[in-house]
Protein backbone atom coordinates (compact mmCIF):
# COMPACT_ATOMS: atom_id res chain seq x y z
CA UNK A 1 0.00 0.00 0.00
CA UNK A 2 3.03 2.94 0.97
CA UNK A 3 4.68 1.29 -1.93
CA UNK A 4 1.37 2.69 -4.43
CA UNK A 5 0.77 5.66 -2.76
CA UNK A 6 4.47 6.86 -3.58
CA UNK A 7 3.81 5.81 -7.30
CA UNK A 8 1.05 8.23 -7.22
CA UNK A 9 2.65 11.75 -8.71
CA UNK A 10 1.62 15.41 -6.95
CA UNK A 11 -0.52 16.02 -9.93
CA UNK A 12 -2.61 13.06 -9.45
CA UNK A 13 -2.96 13.75 -5.58
CA UNK A 14 -3.98 17.50 -6.53
CA UNK A 15 -6.34 15.94 -8.85
CA UNK A 16 -7.65 13.69 -6.06
CA UNK A 17 -7.91 16.72 -3.42
CA UNK A 18 -9.95 19.14 -6.12
CA UNK A 19 -12.52 16.10 -5.96
CA UNK A 20 -12.03 15.52 -2.51
CA UNK A 21 -12.73 19.19 -1.83
CA UNK A 22 -15.71 19.71 -4.25
CA UNK A 23 -17.78 16.86 -2.57
CA UNK A 24 -17.01 18.07 0.63
CA UNK A 25 -17.85 21.58 0.15
CA UNK A 26 -21.21 20.19 -1.49
CA UNK A 27 -22.31 17.74 0.93
CA UNK A 28 -21.18 19.63 4.14
CA UNK A 29 -20.98 23.53 3.27
CA UNK A 30 -21.42 24.96 6.78
CA UNK A 31 -18.66 22.57 8.06
CA UNK A 32 -15.82 23.25 5.01
CA UNK A 33 -15.86 26.89 6.11
CA UNK A 34 -13.87 25.73 9.08
CA UNK A 35 -11.01 24.76 5.99
CA UNK A 36 -9.78 28.46 5.07
CA UNK A 37 -7.42 28.60 7.88
CA UNK A 38 -5.82 25.18 6.38
CA UNK A 39 -5.84 27.12 2.54
CA UNK A 40 -4.26 30.24 4.06
CA UNK A 41 -1.60 28.50 5.71
CA UNK A 42 -0.88 26.66 2.37
CA UNK A 43 -1.30 30.01 0.96
CA UNK A 44 1.17 31.90 3.46
CA UNK A 45 4.02 29.31 3.23
CA UNK A 46 3.57 30.13 -0.68
CA UNK A 47 3.39 33.55 -0.62
CA UNK A 48 6.30 33.93 1.41
CA UNK A 49 8.65 32.65 -1.60
CA UNK A 50 8.20 35.22 -3.62
CA UNK A 51 9.83 38.39 -2.49
CA UNK A 52 13.31 36.82 -1.78
CA UNK A 53 13.24 34.80 -5.22
CA UNK A 54 11.65 37.78 -7.07
CA UNK A 55 14.75 39.69 -5.39
CA UNK A 56 17.66 37.23 -5.85
CA UNK A 57 16.39 35.98 -9.69
CA UNK A 58 16.11 39.81 -10.63
CA UNK A 59 19.38 40.98 -9.20
CA UNK A 60 21.10 37.78 -10.55
CA UNK A 61 19.82 38.16 -14.12
CA UNK A 62 21.30 42.09 -13.94
CA UNK A 63 24.46 42.67 -11.90
CA UNK A 64 25.42 38.79 -13.34
CA UNK A 65 25.62 40.36 -16.98
CA UNK A 66 27.40 43.78 -15.85
CA UNK A 67 29.24 43.61 -19.15
CA UNK A 68 25.84 44.25 -21.29
CA UNK A 69 23.52 46.13 -19.65
CA UNK A 70 22.15 46.95 -23.02
CA UNK A 71 20.46 43.79 -23.53
CA UNK A 72 18.51 44.36 -19.75
CA UNK A 73 16.64 47.49 -21.72
CA UNK A 74 16.08 45.52 -24.72
CA UNK A 75 14.80 42.77 -22.54
CA UNK A 76 12.52 45.69 -21.07
CA UNK A 77 11.17 46.98 -24.26
CA UNK A 78 10.58 43.25 -26.00
CA UNK A 79 8.41 42.30 -22.75
CA UNK A 80 6.65 45.57 -22.07
CA UNK A 81 5.93 45.80 -26.21
CA UNK A 82 4.42 42.21 -26.19
CA UNK A 83 2.25 42.91 -22.55
CA UNK A 84 0.82 45.83 -24.06
CA UNK A 85 0.12 44.01 -27.96
CA UNK A 86 -1.59 41.16 -26.10
CA UNK A 87 -3.34 42.96 -23.18
CA UNK A 88 -5.18 45.09 -25.96
CA UNK A 89 -6.32 41.64 -27.14
CA UNK A 90 -8.03 40.53 -23.96
CA UNK A 91 -9.53 43.41 -23.83
CA UNK A 92 -11.01 43.53 -27.67
CA UNK A 93 -12.06 39.98 -26.82
CA UNK A 94 -14.13 40.74 -23.57
CA UNK A 95 -15.70 43.42 -25.46
CA UNK A 96 -16.95 41.70 -28.27
CA UNK A 97 -18.25 38.14 -26.47
CA UNK A 98 -19.83 40.97 -23.83
CA UNK A 99 -21.73 42.84 -26.26
CA UNK A 100 -22.73 39.44 -28.41
CA UNK A 101 -23.94 37.69 -25.42
CA UNK A 102 -25.46 40.34 -23.21
CA UNK A 103 -25.18 38.57 -20.01
CA UNK A 104 -26.26 41.62 -18.43
CA UNK A 105 -29.58 42.11 -20.00
CA UNK A 106 -32.30 40.70 -17.67
CA UNK A 107 -30.38 41.11 -14.82
CA UNK A 108 -31.62 43.00 -11.76
CA UNK A 109 -28.84 45.18 -9.80
CA UNK A 110 -29.35 45.08 -6.14
CA UNK A 111 -30.94 48.39 -4.00
CA UNK A 112 -29.01 51.67 -4.36
CA UNK A 113 -26.29 51.95 -2.08
CA UNK A 114 -25.99 48.66 -1.51
CA UNK A 115 -22.71 48.45 -3.20
CA UNK A 116 -21.56 50.74 -0.32
CA UNK A 117 -20.91 47.80 2.07
CA UNK A 118 -17.45 46.89 2.08
CA UNK A 119 -16.93 48.21 -1.89
CA UNK A 120 -14.42 50.24 -2.71
CA UNK A 121 -15.18 53.77 -4.66
CA UNK A 122 -11.94 55.55 -5.06
CA UNK A 123 -11.26 56.36 -8.55
CA UNK A 124 -8.11 54.34 -10.02
CA UNK A 125 -5.90 56.60 -11.70
CA UNK A 126 -2.85 55.94 -14.54
CA UNK A 127 -1.01 58.27 -12.14
CA UNK A 128 -1.83 56.76 -9.14
CA UNK A 129 -0.57 53.84 -10.41
CA UNK A 130 2.52 54.68 -11.39
CA UNK A 131 3.14 56.52 -8.21
CA UNK A 132 2.72 53.23 -6.41
CA UNK A 133 5.29 51.50 -8.25
CA UNK A 134 8.15 53.37 -6.48
CA UNK A 135 8.43 52.00 -2.77
CA UNK A 136 8.56 53.92 0.14
CA UNK A 137 10.92 51.25 2.02
CA UNK A 138 11.66 47.97 0.51
CA UNK A 139 11.54 46.59 3.71
CA UNK A 140 7.73 47.74 3.69
CA UNK A 141 7.26 46.53 0.22
CA UNK A 142 8.64 43.13 1.16
CA UNK A 143 6.46 43.27 4.01
CA UNK A 144 3.39 43.72 2.18
CA UNK A 145 4.52 41.59 -0.62
CA UNK A 146 4.51 44.51 -3.05
CA UNK A 147 5.61 42.26 -6.74
CA UNK A 148 5.83 45.28 -8.29
CA UNK A 149 7.41 47.22 -5.70
CA UNK A 150 10.04 45.27 -4.93
CA UNK A 151 10.81 44.36 -8.80
CA UNK A 152 11.59 48.27 -9.21
CA UNK A 153 13.44 47.83 -5.99
CA UNK A 154 15.41 44.92 -7.62
CA UNK A 155 16.29 46.25 -11.06
CA UNK A 156 17.68 49.16 -9.85
CA UNK A 157 19.89 47.51 -7.13
CA UNK A 158 21.17 45.16 -10.06
CA UNK A 159 21.76 48.11 -12.25
CA UNK A 160 23.89 49.72 -8.93
CA UNK A 161 25.45 46.40 -8.04
CA UNK A 162 26.67 45.97 -12.12
CA UNK A 163 28.85 49.32 -11.85
CA UNK A 164 30.12 48.04 -8.24
CA UNK A 165 34.26 46.52 -8.06
CA UNK A 166 33.98 43.31 -8.80
CA UNK A 167 35.42 42.52 -5.35
CA UNK A 168 32.61 43.65 -3.48
CA UNK A 169 30.12 42.80 -6.57
CA UNK A 170 31.25 39.02 -6.57
CA UNK A 171 30.15 38.27 -2.64
CA UNK A 172 26.54 39.83 -3.45
CA UNK A 173 26.19 38.16 -6.63
CA UNK A 174 27.20 34.92 -4.74
CA UNK A 175 24.59 35.49 -2.06
CA UNK A 176 21.84 36.00 -4.33
CA UNK A 177 22.80 32.74 -6.54
CA UNK A 178 22.28 31.26 -2.95
CA UNK A 179 19.55 32.70 -1.90
CA UNK A 180 17.68 31.67 -5.14
CA UNK A 181 18.46 28.15 -5.25
CA UNK A 182 17.67 27.84 -1.47
CA UNK A 183 14.39 29.48 -2.31
CA UNK A 184 13.60 27.24 -5.43
CA UNK A 185 14.34 23.68 -2.93
CA UNK A 186 11.95 25.83 -0.38
CA UNK A 187 9.15 25.77 -3.23
CA UNK A 188 9.85 21.94 -3.76
CA UNK A 189 9.11 21.37 0.09
CA UNK A 190 6.03 23.73 0.04
CA UNK A 191 4.64 21.82 -3.09
CA UNK A 192 4.58 18.66 -1.21
CA UNK A 193 1.82 20.09 1.52
CA UNK A 194 -0.07 21.48 -2.27
CA UNK A 195 -2.93 18.45 -2.33
CA UNK A 196 -3.91 19.26 1.53
CA UNK A 197 -4.34 23.24 0.86
CA UNK A 198 -5.94 23.15 -3.03
CA UNK A 199 -8.31 20.73 -1.34
CA UNK A 200 -9.59 22.78 1.71
CA UNK A 201 -9.29 25.68 -1.15
CA UNK A 202 -11.63 24.05 -3.13
CA UNK A 203 -14.00 22.44 -0.18
CA UNK A 204 -14.35 26.11 1.28
CA UNK A 205 -15.02 27.47 -2.60
CA UNK A 206 -17.84 25.09 -2.96
CA UNK A 207 -19.19 25.46 0.29
CA UNK A 208 -19.38 29.45 0.42
CA UNK A 209 -20.76 29.86 -2.99
CA UNK A 210 -22.44 26.75 -3.28
CA UNK A 211 -23.77 25.37 -6.40
CA UNK A 212 -26.68 27.05 -6.75
CA UNK A 213 -25.19 30.68 -7.21
CA UNK A 214 -23.97 29.60 -10.54
CA UNK A 215 -27.81 29.70 -12.20
CA UNK A 216 -28.35 33.62 -11.30
CA UNK A 217 -25.18 34.39 -12.67
CA UNK A 218 -24.73 31.84 -15.27
CA UNK A 219 -24.71 33.33 -18.55
CA UNK A 220 -22.08 35.79 -17.00
CA UNK A 221 -19.59 33.13 -16.01
CA UNK A 222 -20.24 31.50 -19.34
CA UNK A 223 -18.88 34.47 -20.89
CA UNK A 224 -16.05 34.97 -19.58
CA UNK A 225 -15.12 31.44 -19.69
CA UNK A 226 -15.73 31.47 -23.39
CA UNK A 227 -14.36 34.83 -24.08
CA UNK A 228 -10.79 33.49 -21.82
CA UNK A 229 -11.36 30.30 -24.10
CA UNK A 230 -11.05 32.78 -27.23
CA UNK A 231 -8.47 34.33 -26.50
CA UNK A 232 -6.07 31.18 -25.69
CA UNK A 233 -6.88 29.88 -29.22
CA UNK A 234 -6.91 32.98 -31.34
CA UNK A 235 -3.65 35.14 -29.62
CA UNK A 236 -1.84 32.73 -26.57
CA UNK A 237 -2.00 29.91 -28.90
CA UNK A 238 -0.84 31.56 -32.27
CA UNK A 239 1.83 33.18 -30.22
CA UNK A 240 3.43 29.88 -29.05
CA UNK A 241 3.30 28.59 -32.66
CA UNK A 242 5.22 31.57 -33.72
CA UNK A 243 7.89 31.29 -30.70
CA UNK A 244 8.31 27.56 -31.51
CA UNK A 245 7.21 26.60 -28.21
CA UNK A 246 6.15 22.37 -27.57
CA UNK A 247 2.86 23.24 -26.48
CA UNK A 248 2.03 19.98 -25.06
CA UNK A 249 5.53 19.62 -23.20
CA UNK A 250 4.85 23.28 -22.45
CA UNK A 251 1.31 22.64 -21.16
CA UNK A 252 2.82 19.12 -19.05
CA UNK A 253 5.46 21.10 -17.34
CA UNK A 254 3.04 23.73 -16.32
CA UNK A 255 0.21 21.34 -14.96
CA UNK A 256 0.77 21.60 -11.62
CA UNK A 257 1.30 25.79 -11.07
CA UNK A 258 -1.75 25.85 -13.34
CA UNK A 259 -3.83 23.74 -10.92
CA UNK A 260 -2.57 25.39 -8.64
CA UNK A 261 -3.48 29.11 -10.29
CA UNK A 262 -6.91 27.67 -10.46
CA UNK A 263 -7.84 26.07 -7.20
CA UNK A 264 -6.15 29.02 -5.21
CA UNK A 265 -7.31 31.70 -7.55
CA UNK A 266 -3.47 32.99 -6.90
CA UNK A 267 -1.31 33.78 -9.39
CA UNK A 268 1.60 34.45 -6.55
CA UNK A 269 0.96 31.18 -5.24
CA UNK A 270 1.75 29.41 -8.66
CA UNK A 271 4.87 31.84 -9.81
CA UNK A 272 7.60 30.20 -7.97
CA UNK A 273 7.22 27.10 -9.25
CA UNK A 274 6.01 27.93 -12.59
CA UNK A 275 9.83 30.16 -12.87
CA UNK A 276 11.63 26.95 -11.83
CA UNK A 277 9.75 24.55 -14.55
CA UNK A 278 10.22 27.84 -16.77
CA UNK A 279 13.56 26.80 -16.54
CA UNK A 280 13.35 23.08 -16.98
CA UNK A 281 11.71 23.72 -19.61
CA UNK A 282 14.88 25.69 -21.55
CA UNK A 283 14.00 28.97 -20.75
CA UNK A 284 16.80 30.94 -19.67
CA UNK A 285 16.94 31.37 -16.41
CA UNK A 286 17.94 35.66 -16.63
CA UNK A 287 15.07 35.53 -19.14
CA UNK A 288 12.53 33.76 -16.54
CA UNK A 289 13.83 36.05 -13.90
CA UNK A 290 13.27 39.29 -15.58
CA UNK A 291 10.07 38.45 -17.33
CA UNK A 292 7.96 36.90 -14.89
CA UNK A 293 8.22 39.34 -12.02
CA UNK A 294 7.26 42.37 -14.84
CA UNK A 295 4.25 39.97 -16.33
CA UNK A 296 2.60 40.00 -13.06
CA UNK A 297 2.14 43.28 -12.71
CA UNK A 298 1.78 44.44 -16.45
CA UNK A 299 -0.11 41.23 -18.30
CA UNK A 300 -2.84 39.90 -15.93
CA UNK A 301 -4.27 38.88 -19.23
CA UNK A 302 -7.34 37.31 -17.87
CA UNK A 303 -7.75 40.09 -15.03
CA UNK A 304 -7.98 42.58 -17.61
CA UNK A 305 -10.27 40.53 -20.51
CA UNK A 306 -12.70 40.36 -17.11
CA UNK A 307 -12.63 43.54 -16.34
CA UNK A 308 -13.89 44.58 -19.89
CA UNK A 309 -16.44 41.92 -19.51
CA UNK A 310 -17.67 42.97 -15.77
CA UNK A 311 -17.70 46.68 -16.83
CA UNK A 312 -20.17 46.59 -19.42
CA UNK A 313 -22.51 43.67 -17.79
CA UNK A 314 -22.91 46.34 -14.90
CA UNK A 315 -23.98 48.71 -17.71
CA UNK A 316 -26.38 46.16 -19.44
CA UNK A 317 -27.62 45.20 -15.55
CA UNK A 318 -28.70 48.68 -15.24
CA UNK A 319 -30.20 49.35 -18.61
CA UNK A 320 -27.50 51.67 -19.74
CA UNK A 321 -26.42 51.71 -23.28
CA UNK A 322 -22.54 52.31 -24.21
CA UNK A 323 -21.79 53.58 -27.49
CA UNK A 324 -19.15 52.34 -29.37
CA UNK A 325 -17.14 55.18 -28.70
CA UNK A 326 -17.47 55.09 -24.92
CA UNK A 327 -16.49 51.25 -24.50
CA UNK A 328 -13.45 51.96 -26.41
CA UNK A 329 -12.58 54.80 -23.88
CA UNK A 330 -13.36 52.34 -21.27
CA UNK A 331 -11.18 49.98 -22.92
CA UNK A 332 -8.19 52.60 -22.93
CA UNK A 333 -9.10 53.83 -19.10
CA UNK A 334 -8.61 49.58 -18.58
CA UNK A 335 -5.36 48.84 -20.37
CA UNK A 336 -3.97 51.96 -18.39
CA UNK A 337 -5.25 51.71 -14.71
CA UNK A 338 -5.20 47.37 -14.70
CA UNK A 339 -0.95 48.14 -14.92
CA UNK A 340 -0.31 47.57 -11.61
CA UNK A 341 -3.20 45.28 -10.27
CA UNK A 342 -0.45 42.69 -8.74
CA UNK A 343 0.06 45.11 -5.68
CA UNK A 344 -3.65 45.82 -5.00
CA UNK A 345 -5.28 44.02 -2.50
CA UNK A 346 -9.01 42.73 -3.96
CA UNK A 347 -7.41 43.80 -7.32
CA UNK A 348 -9.86 43.62 -9.30
CA UNK A 349 -12.87 44.34 -7.33
CA UNK A 350 -10.71 47.77 -6.91
CA UNK A 351 -10.36 48.07 -10.39
CA UNK A 352 -13.75 47.64 -11.40
CA UNK A 353 -15.50 49.78 -8.75
CA UNK A 354 -12.94 52.74 -9.72
CA UNK A 355 -14.04 52.07 -13.35
CA UNK A 356 -17.64 51.77 -12.57
CA UNK A 357 -17.07 55.46 -10.68
CA UNK A 358 -15.55 56.81 -13.21
CA UNK A 359 -18.00 56.19 -16.05
CA UNK A 360 -20.89 56.62 -13.65
CA UNK A 361 -21.42 53.47 -13.76
CA UNK A 362 -23.80 52.15 -10.32
CA UNK A 363 -21.59 50.38 -7.94
CA UNK A 364 -23.98 47.90 -6.99
CA UNK A 365 -23.17 45.73 -10.08
CA UNK A 366 -19.78 45.22 -8.06
CA UNK A 367 -21.89 43.61 -5.32
CA UNK A 368 -23.95 41.82 -7.71
CA UNK A 369 -20.46 40.04 -8.89
CA UNK A 370 -18.81 39.61 -5.77
CA UNK A 371 -21.12 36.14 -5.00
CA UNK A 372 -19.46 34.46 -8.06
CA UNK A 373 -16.20 36.00 -8.19
CA UNK A 374 -14.43 33.15 -6.70
CA UNK A 375 -15.53 31.14 -9.95
CA UNK A 376 -14.33 33.40 -12.07
CA UNK A 377 -11.03 34.38 -10.56
CA UNK A 378 -9.95 30.36 -11.23
CA UNK A 379 -10.47 30.77 -14.62
CA UNK A 380 -8.81 35.03 -15.06
CA UNK A 381 -5.90 33.66 -12.72
CA UNK A 382 -5.56 30.72 -14.55
CA UNK A 383 -5.46 32.58 -17.96
CA UNK A 384 -2.89 35.06 -16.07
CA UNK A 385 -0.35 32.73 -15.05
CA UNK A 386 -0.89 30.31 -18.32
CA UNK A 387 0.21 33.64 -20.14
CA UNK A 388 2.95 35.08 -18.58
CA UNK A 389 4.63 31.67 -18.89
CA UNK A 390 3.92 31.86 -22.47
CA UNK A 391 5.10 35.58 -22.43
CA UNK A 392 8.75 34.77 -21.01
CA UNK A 393 9.35 32.09 -23.59
CA UNK A 394 8.05 34.43 -26.45
CA UNK A 395 10.32 37.09 -25.38
CA UNK A 396 13.36 34.43 -24.81
CA UNK A 397 12.55 33.29 -28.32
CA UNK A 398 12.68 36.96 -29.76
CA UNK A 399 15.70 37.14 -28.22
CA UNK A 400 17.45 34.36 -29.96
CA UNK A 401 17.73 32.09 -27.02
CA UNK A 402 14.65 29.55 -26.79
CA UNK A 403 13.80 27.12 -28.30
CA UNK A 404 15.86 24.39 -26.64
CA UNK A 405 17.83 22.03 -28.55
CA UNK A 406 17.80 18.20 -28.05
CA UNK A 407 20.16 18.68 -25.08
CA UNK A 408 17.39 20.77 -23.15
CA UNK A 409 20.23 23.60 -23.79
CA UNK A 410 19.28 27.40 -24.96
CA UNK A 411 19.57 27.60 -29.00
CA UNK A 412 21.74 30.42 -28.56
CA UNK A 413 23.28 31.45 -25.63
CA UNK A 414 24.95 34.39 -26.79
Amino acid sequence: MTRFLRSVSLTHWIFIAMLGGLLLGWALPAESQHLKVVSNMFLKMIKCILVPLVFGTLVVGIAGHSEDLKSVGRLAWKSILYFEVVTTLALAIGLVAVNVFEPGVGVALPPANAGNNGVTATKVTFGGILEHIVPKSFFEAAAANDVLQVVFFAVFFGIALAQTPEAQRTPMLRFCESLTEVMFKFTGVVMRFAPVGIGAAMAYTVGHSGLGVLANLAKLIGTLYLALAVFAVTVLLPMALWARVPVRRFLAELREPILLAFTTTSSDAAMPDAMKRLTALGVPKRIVSFVMPLGYSFNLDGSTLYLAVASVFVAQAAGIQLTISQQLVIMLTLMLTSKGMAGIPRASQVILAGTLVSFDLPLEGVLLIIGVDELMDMARTTVNLIGNCLATAVVARWEGLFPPDSQGNPSNTR
